[in-house]
């Protein structure tokens, strides 16, 4: 996949430069455009950015989840599905590869653009644009990606979850560090001090998200947040089972406890 990437940006880059050689009127412009194109060449940063994608996931699982956090098969395995189903296409400078594991960087590490430029060896234009890319590939996939839970059976021997019958997974708010305008900081400085945003996410037994709640400032209360979520037209609802011993819930994860939820549906 990463070799017929780098075939196909070298036929655009050599496309483009023979386009603009032959409109070219003059042997000074001539010179100038093959001057600019030996400087300035995509292919020439090539060799450097595959070194770093190597050391990336091509090494072993452990470093390759320490980097993405996931392991290499995991990794191929979302490439693909980005791009069969997301929808997902190389760019004129970046193959799928490079372009999740930037966006993975970002999310695992908290990195800024101009960390992220310097360690791949793009510009910040092209590392925000293609973040963006990712992450609305992402979001298209939502009825693939979350999972749909199933209670608790009656007979289940699980230490973590037996004492929970009809329990669906557990819940809880998170605050993620964002950037908003000076006049919107009070309304988002969580008792911590940092700006955030209060965020819902809810997960099934095996940690695979069902719902996911952004967008609250992080001044907001956990309780408004989930009643919000509860309120919502396409919000968190709970599914129905056929006569259960137990009515369906979700767990509320606290600091050092669980707690069950009083917030049914």
């Amino acid at each position: 996949m990463m070799l017929e990437d780098l075939m196909l940006l070298y036929r655009v880059e050599s496309t483009i430069l023979v386009q603009r050689y032959i409109r070219a009127r003059t042997n000074r412009a001539r010179r100038r455009i093959i001057g600019h194109a030996r400087q300035y060449s995509l292919i020439s940063k090539v060799p450097q950015q595959l070194i770093h994608l190597e050391r990336l996931i091509n090494v072993t699982d452990v470093d390759c989840i320490a980097n993405l956090r996931m392991d290499r098969n995991t990794f191929g395995k979302l490439c693909r599905i980005l791009t069969e189903q997301g929808g997902l296409r190389p760019g004129k400078c970046l193959g799928i590869e490079e372009q999740v594991a930037i966006f993975l960087g970002v999310l695992a590490h908290h990195n800024k653009n101009r960390v992220v430029r310097s360690s791949f060896f793009r510009s910040g234009s092209t590392v925000s644009h293609y973040i963006n890319k990712v992450l609305w590939a992402v979001l298209s996939l939502h009825r693939v990606l979350l999972s749909k839970p199933t209670p608790v059976p009656d007979d289940c021997i699980d230490h973590r979850w037996k004492w929970f019958k009809g329990c669906l997974g557990a819940l809880d708010g998170t605050h993620i560090n964002v950037l908003v305008s000076t006049s919107d900081k009070p309304r988002y400085r969580t008792r911590k001090g940092t700006i955030a945003t209060n965020t819902l996410a809810v997960c099934d037994r095996n940690m695979q998200l069902v719902y996911f709640l952004p967008g609250w400032e992080g001044s907001a209360d956990d309780s408004r947040v989930l009643r919000d979520a509860v309120a919502r037209p396409n919000g968190l609802k709970v599914p129905q089972v056929m006569q259960p011993a137990v009515p369906p819930f979700f767990v509320d994860i606290g600091c050092y406890f669980c707690r069950v939820s009083s917030y049914w549906v």
